[in-house]
């Protein structure tokens, strides 16, 4: 199936009913009066985030999408049938943009989520609702009023949690591959992966979460070298990135270093917020003998810059676990707050203070007691009590 993920569409809601303009003809009743029902109301446009949805394919043969009209009004007090909503089912991460001004509109990230995107038009009144104590039979009726109609674009961001990065041939299908059931085309050749492709990882104790691997950079990606850097929206909702390495170019003269300084490059150009995400740096393809030379030299040289680098054979696994522990030592750890709350007062100031509490205390123990009296009540009681030669027992 084509991977499609930015499309415009066209979407009008359904145009009310007009009223209608009737009088009541019945046999022996004179002048029945006017009996012009209302127009019914347009149908709406309604978008619902599907996740059984994984591409805008569809949107591409179907670009407009127009919502049923509301009926028109009737004679005889019948008012019209309201026009039926058109619902679109669109993939879960879908952007809704508005052609003409480029507003985002709404993201569409949760299953089920649903949003108007072009309203009805309400029915116009009949001539019925327009009588009147000096007008008795008006020969006039409201129009229906038109739907909304709108030109948009939707571009689709698939929800992943971790995303794999690199040059093209860094290995990133197979990585996918190894620790999922996502079986993307691998190949000996560069840009093998031509769309995106979702695999779910099985973590431990029940736990999962979503890898995106994406086509690959190169150098001068943002200026449309290779197959460009739009691809890159696709993991820009993800929490943490994957940073395959390929080390066994060495022999073809290339620096592993500066492969990893031109994508960074590449992610700089293309936003900033996608380069501040958090990286792993994977030293991929150790199977291989001069990989496995180069690593000690690329190891010691982003340790300089306080990075760390995982070792990692996608073909024959090795590895592998300490990868998906980085990733879920990201996604998963929880940071408590700290419990404990700090003062910037002075330590004199709060010897002070502690010093008026302790006086304010004894002024408290020495301020003698005042008695409260009974409540009235009480007081009645006690005096019949007296009066009728019965004590009662004191408290």
């Amino acid at each position: 199936m084509k991977f499609v993920d930015q499309v415009r569409i066209q979407v009008k809601g359904g145009d009310g009913g007009n009223g209608a303009v009737a009088f009541r003809r019945e046999k022996f009743i004179d002048k029945g009066g006017p009996s012009g029902g209302d127009g019914g109301n347009g149908g709406s446009v309604i978008f619902v985030a599907d996740a059984q949805l994984t591409t805008l394919l569809d949107f591409r043969y179907q670009q407009h999408h127009f919502a049923q009209k509301g009926q028109h009004g009737l004679g005889s007090d019948c008012n019209g049938r309201n026009g039926e909503d058109m619902v679109v089912k669109v993939p879960l991460g879908t952007l809704v943009f508005d052609e003409s001004t480029g507003e985002q509109l709404v993201d569409l990230s949760t299953d089920g989520e649903r949003w108007v995107a072009a309203r009805g038009g309400r029915g116009g009144l009949g001539n019925m609702n327009f009588t009147t104590s000096t007008r008795q039979a008006p020969r006039f009726a409201q129009d229906g009023i038109p739907g909304q109609e709108f030109t948009l674009t939707l571009e689709l961001k698939l929800l992943a949690d971790v995303g794999l990065i690199g040059f093209p041939n860094a290995g990133k299908s197979t990585f996918v591959s190894r620790v999922s059931r996502a079986r993307p085309k691998i190949a000996d050749y560069p840009f093998t992966t031509l769309v995106p492709n979702l695999g779910v990882v099985a973590y431990k104790d029940k736990l999962s979460f979503v890898i995106a691997d994406i086509p690959g950079l190169i150098e001068g990606a943002s200026e449309g070298h290779g197959l460009g850097h739009q691809f890159l929206r696709h993991v820009e909702r993800c929490r943490v990135l994957v940073h395959l390495v390929d080390l066994s170019n060495g022999e073809e003269g290339r620096d592993p270093v500066k492969d990893f300084d031109a994508i960074n490059h590449e992610l700089e150009a293309y936003s900033s917020v996608l380069a501040d995400k958090p990286q792993i740096v994977v030293a991929n393809k150790l199977d291989l003998p001069h990989a496995r030379e180069a690593l000690a030299g690329f190891t010691a040289k982003m340790k300089r810059r306080h990075i760390e680098v995982l070792p990692l054979s996608g073909a024959t696994g090795e590895g592998l676990p300490a990868v998906l522990d980085a990733c879920a030592k990201v996604l998963f750890s929880k940071s408590k707050p700290t419990t404990s709350v700090r003062t910037n007062a002075p330590k004199s100031l709060t010897a002070a203070a502690k010093a008026k509490a302790k006086t304010n205390a004894a002024a408290a123990k020495s301020t003698p007691t005042v008695a409260r009296r009974k409540p009235v009540a009480s007081r009645l009681k006690r005096k019949n009590q007296i009066k009728q030669g019965v004590r009662g027992r004191k408290r």
